[in-house]
């Protein structure tokens, strides 16, 4: 009985050797190419770079081309190592199409992340450098990848916005346009002048290159307040210049009001007494 047990035992460990002696020159090159593929799959993509980079083309394109290119070699590698080693692509591809689709069903929400970049990609409702806000964040578009819109915020974070919701809900690009509107609020005493007081903002604003003419800057009494009158100060610059002739402006109109005798007042309030 022992040696009939030590018989089968040889006989499947000789062909365990066999069939290990013959996977594994196969699983050796399918290795080696899977290896050398990604090697040349690197190349191409930083070739790719290269080549958008010296051909001034379009940088909101760049990084989402080379991302898809990059993923469709990844595929298609990965393809060719199975079949190296020895797997039917016709079963291989009917159980991919399978898994596909449960994988798909899995994964709806990045399907829909890679529409919303293609969308994107598309209708070009930002690009590289623009300034905007979306999904309640605020920043400077980096890059565009396949699935996420790539952010740096003013005060030097980095956000992932995936593409899906930004490309079906409302989006605010502040450099469109290439200007922007400066809102300011400044009070002044009811006893002051408004009509000075408005003359003294304009001068600081003839004084600042940065405050474009066209559209012109504009003063106006916006409300009359508990304890002062407020105007509205609404002077025009180009998207770069924006946040420096924001808080340049605020000081400089502070700075003219006090020279020319125009105050700013404190809160104030009047308190009667009435005797019994």
């Amino acid at each position: 009985m022992e040696s009939v047990s030590l018989e089968k035992a040889s006989v499947y460990s000789d062909k365990a050797i066999d069939l290990v002696v013959g996977l594994a020159p196969k699983v050796l090159m399918a290795l080696a190419t899977f290896i050398i593929g990604l090697f040349i799959i690197r190349m191409v993509t930083n070739g790719l770079k290269k080549l958008f980079a010296s051909q001034n083309y379009d940088v909101t394109l760049q990084g989402f081309l080379v991302s898809l290119v990059g993923m469709i070699l990844k595929v298609l590698l990965g393809i060719t190592v199975i079949s190296m080693l020895g797997v039917q692509m016709t079963s291989f591809i009917a159980l991919l199409g399978a898994a596909g689709l449960a994988v798909g069903m899995a994964l709806s929400g990045t399907l829909q992340n890679f529409a919303g970049g293609v969308m994107l990609l598309l209708f070009r409702p930002y690009k590289i450098g623009d300034l905007i806000e979306t999904e309640g964040h605020t920043g400077v578009v980096k890059e565009i990848q396949i699935f996420n819109t790539v952010l740096n915020t003013p005060d030097g974070k980095t956000v992932i916005v995936p593409n899906a919701p930004i490309s079906t809900k409302s989006l605010v690009n502040f450099t469109a346009q290439g200007t922007l509107r400066v809102d300011l609020s400044v009070g002044i005493g009811y006893e002051d002048d408004i009509k000075k007081a408005k003359n003294i903002i304009m001068n600081v604003f003839n004084n600042d290159e940065r405050i474009l003419k066209d559209p012109a800057p504009f003063v106006g009494v916006e409300s009359m307040g508990d304890s002062s009158v407020n105007l509205v100060v609404r002077p025009w610059t180009s998207t770069a210049h924006y946040w420096d002739v924001y808080f340049d402006t605020n000081e400089a109109v502070k700075n003219a009001l006090d020279e020319n005798g125009i105050t700013i007042p404190y809160p104030q309030r009047d308190v009667h007494m009435k005797q019994a």
